[in-house]
């Protein structure tokens, strides 16, 4: 504990830097947020026509800037993205602390100074809720994007943790929505350099500007060095708002032009790298017809939810009397990332996923009580535990490789396995504290609900699109009566049956059935009290029922009901916790169970983004195959695609996990938007990603 109060002990004596910068006779807070609040009214008056404002910030601080963008955001209207770098990680707690600590007055925003004993302003009464909701969303200290959305879409907030060159360069550059202008935090400055500007004028506007608080000589110089506008607001008059000015300045003496050829030099090297990884074109603002998404599950309904915090209406086609009959129909469903002892791409991916699921149900739960629609779930944390030797040496290893975030995961031995669970489990294990459990369609159902709320979604029930065909003119859907289109883009979202089209049907991914056992809650195992996850599953009781599973099973030949499958996920309880009394509570006997497939894909990844053209990929192989010159081809050769078709599916049995961020990245992509994934991820993601493997390696198919 000692460490985690050291970090944010520092970040407050580093933010001890801006104090110094006042004279002594004035109190320094005042000045900072006087300026601050009108710096921030001005940046929005100047942008007032950007439906979307995209706004950088270098360091978080204390936090309380980020909440005055928020704040004095007043367009109801316009859109904030605000993307945050900030080079050490932080979660809730230690935010609280920083903001507990503050010496800034946030008086400029309505409230009056009142000061405390020790002479410390106290906290600003108008941002508390805004404080409070983000301490609610728990930021972790995980390296990368962590994206908060607040306000139904129209506040969005992405963290981004860890070196801030690192994380800069990995994110690619959004020509539709770049990042108008930047703030710099003093505290950072000895730590920023070259080669930073030069990457956060990659991903700027190319008028953009650069505000911050006593920035040094060689800091405006090395700004400039790379175009940008600076504006050194703690040395101006913010008296009078015409010393003020934020009005982009065209680039256009010779100086000027050399510059913003740089800036384009870097985009074009990160699109040259990344070629081979087509992205999802950005939608025409002229274009007002619906997307169309096929599927009635959770990754459908999360993509429509996305769109429409974007202003974007979307037609939904469901085989189904009702959402969430396929694989997102359980009862309960595991929430709790992915790790690995790497911490590579996947396991980075699913913490970023996790927790941003997370605060979805947290948000879709605070909105049911005006729609009625409600989603059971419980956060009551997840424990893993081995259950045979090689498990066992997996499982340790991931433990002991990382230092994990406690609040993502951290080692228990028995006796506290056994607190956590209330139960007796006799077994160390790992423990996810953000972890839980959630009703998948439930999630599905609040997602529409809330989509229906904020854009027109039309929903076509029991429509079972049996053929989809591309035309000059778009895309159209045909059911055995009824032909739906033309559309620009179409979605194909539906679970087990993502292969069922000719332009889907090569895709590497396979169907896997799984049978969820159903079992009375009665005595010791009723008092189960967290999510057990082992050789199989088990969560607590929800209306007199807890679920055990799941089954496993290939290219399954029929759905129904498996006698074996049941006793086979009994069996696996027992050989993970051998000799517990509480397994002679599970009552097998009135075969209650619910059978699903899910879609698996072999590395783990869900499939994002445009559909591969694969019959033109392997036409294409014929002529560039296992020389040099074929694996340069494949590098700078965006990869096949089929024009306004993508994929959204493979969630596997970590759908509830992944499932809500895939959607939002590739709303994010439609919209021509800043993805919260950096570049490799995207990768990991891209459906055409099993053949480009191998072509890049200059591998035969």
């Amino acid at each position: 504990m000692t460490a985690e109060l050291d970090k944010p002990c520092q970040i407050k004596r580093d933010y001890q830097q801006l104090i110094n910068l006042y004279p002594a006779t004035d109190h320094p807070d005042a000045h900072y947020a006087s300026k601050l609040r009108v710096y921030q009214q001005q940046i929005f008056k100047v942008n007032a026509q950007q439906k979307l404002l995209v706004l950088g910030q270098i360091g978080l601080g204390n936090g309380l800037e980020m909440l005055s963008w928020w704040h004095t955001q007043a367009n109801l209207n316009q859109r904030l993205l605000l993307k945050v770098f900030e080079p050490n990680p932080i979660n809730a707690y230690e935010l609280k602390l920083l903001w507990d600590q503050s010496h800034t007055s946030m008086a400029v925003l309505g409230s009056e100074l009142k000061l405390d004993s020790d002479f410390r302003f106290k906290f600003d009464t108008k941002l508390n809720p805004l404080a409070q909701s983000l301490l609610y969303a728990a930021p972790a200290a995980i390296i990368g994007c962590q994206r908060f959305i607040f306000d139904d879409g129209r506040i969005t907030i992405d963290l981004h943790f860890g070196d801030i060159h690192t994380q800069l360069s990995s994110f690619i550059h959004s020509p539709q929505h770049p990042i108008y202008h930047w703030l710099v935090l003093p505290h950072l400055q000895n730590l920023l350099h070259s080669q930073i500007y030069w990457q956060m004028a990659k991903l700027s506007d190319d008028n953009s500007t650069i505000a911050g608080v006593g920035l040094t000589e060689t800091t405006l110089n090395s700004m400039k060095t790379c175009g940008f506008e600076v504006n050194d607001y703690s040395n101006r008059d913010y008296s009078n708002t015409d010393d003020i000015s934020f009005s982009k300045k065209p680039l256009n003496d010779h100086r000027d032009t050399v510059l913003l050829h740089e800036r384009h030099v870097l985009r074009q090297q990160d699109a040259k790298v990344y070629a081979f990884n087509p992205t999802a074109p950005m939608l025409s603002s002229e274009i007002s017809s619906p997307i169309a998404i096929i599927g009635g599950g959770l990754a459908s309904a999360h993509l429509a939810l996305s769109l429409a915090e974007r202003g974007q209406d979307t037609q939904l086609f469901c085989k189904d009397a009702q959402l969430g009959q396929g694989a997102s129909g359980n009862r309960q469903g595991a929430i709790y990332p992915l790790l690995t002892p790497e911490n590579d791409e996947l396991s980075c991916f699913f913490q970023q996923a996790f927790l941003f699921s997370r605060r979805r149900v947290q948000s879709l739960t605070a909105a049911s009580a005006e729609n009625q629609t409600s989603i059971a779930h419980d956060f009551c944390g997840v424990l893993q535990t081995a259950h045979d030797e090689r498990s066992h040496l997996r499982l340790n290893k991931i433990i002991k490789s990382q230092d994990w975030p406690q609040e993502i995961a951290y080692a228990v031995d028995a006796e506290q396995a056994n607190a956590i669970a209330k139960i007796k489990l006799d077994k160390p294990g790992f423990f996810y504290p953000l972890g839980g459990w959630v009703c998948p369609f439930e999630y599905a159902e609040a997602a529409i609900q809330k989509a229906m709320e904020l854009t027109e979604v039309k929903l076509n029930l029991n429509t079972d699109i049996l053929n989809i065909e591309r035309q000059t003119d778009g895309w159209y859907l045909l059911t055995d009566n009824r032909r739906f289109g033309p559309f620009a883009q179409l979605v194909l979202a539906n679970g087990a049956e993502l292969t069922q089209f000719d332009a889907s049907n090569q895709l590497q991914i396979s169907p896997f059935r799984g049978q969820v056992s159903h079992v009375p809650a009665q005595f010791e195992l009723s008092q189960l009290a967290t999510v057990l996850c082992a050789n199989g599953y088990l969560t607590p009781s929800h209306e007199g029922l807890h679920c055990l599973g799941a089954s496993y099973v290939k290219d399954p030949a029929h759905l129904d009901f498996c006698p074996q499958e049941q006793q086979d996920n009994l069996a696996k309880m027992h050989e993970s916790y051998p000799n517990q009394s509480w397994l002679e509570n599970i009552d097998m006997s009135d075969n209650n169970a619910r059978i699903g497939v899910r879609m698996v894909t072999r590395d783990h990844f869900p499939m994002m983004g445009c559909a591969p053209d694969v019959t033109k990929i392997f036409k294409d192989y014929q002529q560039h195959q296992q020389t040099k010159e074929s694996r340069h081809y494949w590098q700078i050769t965006p990869a096949p695609v089929h024009q306004g078709l993508y994929i959204l599916g493979g969630l596997g049995s970590r759908g509830l996990s992944s499932g809500p961020l895939a959607a939002e990245c590739l709303a994010a992509q439609l919209c021509g938007e800043p993805i919260p994934l950096d570049k490799k991820t995207l990768c990991k993601l891209n459906p055409n990603r099993m053949w480009l493997r191998k072509l890049l390696k200059g591998k035969a198919l």
